[in-house]
């Protein structure tokens, strides 16, 4: 019972010192993804597009890397973008990279992981969308797109007022007002996969022990750098299925993915469980919802595929070139989270700007009318699941500390 008790203590401390590394990062990143959707909106994103296809799966990347990370936000502004005419490659560029290429998830991926990583995700959004878009223009779905197309005719979009000028916008304090209410809905959008990922994270870390991860990722172990072909190919294809079984998305499986990579699994197979985040069930059900299932099998089939070429061709890469990360760089357990360091101050300085923007627009410019983004329909069943799993996580969170500082 003691020894419960400790790992207990350990758990929580280590959940809670995970979302302090990365609470700076988070609001950061936040607050641009609000900025970007509140001064450059879809219908600006489409007008720029154009019809000419590399333009527009150029422009596809270049947007989505400034908008939002999470997965259901990217799944409607993608939906909305083909709807108005965009070319089906350049939706999915778009998809892709406000999921995988954004500023927000390096800076997270950078805390944990380190820089390899970071260029791992960056290098590897990009091939995911060069995979993805040679794959279609292969197999040239004509028939499937039309029928998407025609899926999406009888549902309304929010059509959202962009005749100010960005620049005046940028200038106007109600604009700021509307920059505070979305940062709001960005964490609404993330609290709960945020709350369950880390706690998830905290408990691996103390409970799970290094039998079990080598059991699931083959030849997996603290210090193992050289696999099989096969071995790499098995990590790859287990990474989403890991994903899939904690049900949070991509900011939430940073830290999960950090000890995974720590306990020894490969280089390969921890890009790829960061890139799973649009190949689990929930995305799957979105999308037929959207285009019909005929098309969100084949998305799902052009993602998975992609995901597998770009973690092979990455970990081969990074390893052609002397870059594969060491395991033994990644010491987030090890670490004394809350002490005086740069992380601190970083803190306090960005909980003050976040006070501010929520006095900005939720006392001094409460009245103002703001249009809200559409997003994804998420399953209410898994939301409220998810929503009561983060209270439990609370309850855990606040037992294990009291345990951890009174012993």
């Amino acid at each position: 019972m003691d020894n419960f008790l400790k790992q207990w203590g350990e758990a929580a401390y280590t959940s809670t010192g995970f979302f302090w590394m990365a609470l700076w990062a988070f609001i950061l990143g936040y607050i641009i993804s609000s900025m970007i959707q509140i001064f450059v909106t879809e219908k600006r994103m489409q007008e720029t597009m154009g019809e000419n296809e590399g333009k527009s799966v150029l422009l596809g990347t270049f947007f989505g890397f400034i908008s939002s990370s999470c997965s259901f936000a990217a799944l409607a502004s993608a939906k909305s973008i083909f709807k108005k005419g965009a070319s089906f490659v350049s939706s999915i560029a778009f998809l892709l990279a406000s999921t995988n290429l954004v500023i927000e998830l390096g800076i997270i991926i950078s805390i944990f992981l380190g820089w390899q990583f970071v260029v791992g995700e960056y290098v590897g959004g990009l091939l995911l969308i060069l995979i993805c878009w040679i794959l279609i223009r292969v197999i040239n779905p004509k028939k499937l797109i039309e029928k998407a197309r025609k899926n999406l005719e009888g549902q309304d979009d929010d059509e959202m007022n962009d005749s100010k000028d960005w620049k005046k916008q940028i200038r106007n304090e109600e604009s700021w007002a509307r920059v505070a209410k979305k940062y709001k809905m960005e964490w609404q959008m993330v609290w709960k996969d945020v709350t369950v990922g880390f706690t998830i994270a905290g408990i691996v870390a103390a409970f799970v022990p290094d039998s079990f991860f080598q059991t699931l990722f083959i030849n997996s172990g603290q210090g193992k750098t050289d696999f099989t072909f096969l071995e790499i190919l098995e990590h790859i294809v287990v990474g989403p299925v890991a994903a899939f079984l904690t049900f949070i998305g991509s900011m939430g499986n940073i830290p999960l993915a950090a000890l995974l990579f720590g306990k020894g699994v490969s280089f390969a197979g921890v890009m790829a469980f960061i890139f799973s985040d649009l190949v689990v069930f929930p995305v799957l059900r979105i999308n037929a919802k959207y285009y019909g299932w005929k098309m969100s099998f084949f998305i799902l089939f052009l993602l998975f595929a992609a995901l597998i070429g770009t973690s092979l061709a990455l970990h081969y890469g990074f390893d052609l070139i002397g870059m594969l990360p060491d395991p033994s760089q990644v010491k987030i357990q090890d670490k004394k989270h809350f002490k005086i360091d740069y992380t601190f101050f970083l803190n306090l300085a960005f909980l003050a700007v976040s006070g501010y923007l929520i006095y900005l627009g939720f006392y001094k410019k409460k009245d103002l009318e703001h249009s809200m983004s559409e997003m994804a329909p998420k399953s209410p069943v898994l939301e409220k699941v998810l929503k009561y799993a983060a209270f439990v996580c609370y309850i855990w969170l606040t037992g294990g500390l009291i345990i951890k500082f009174l012993n």
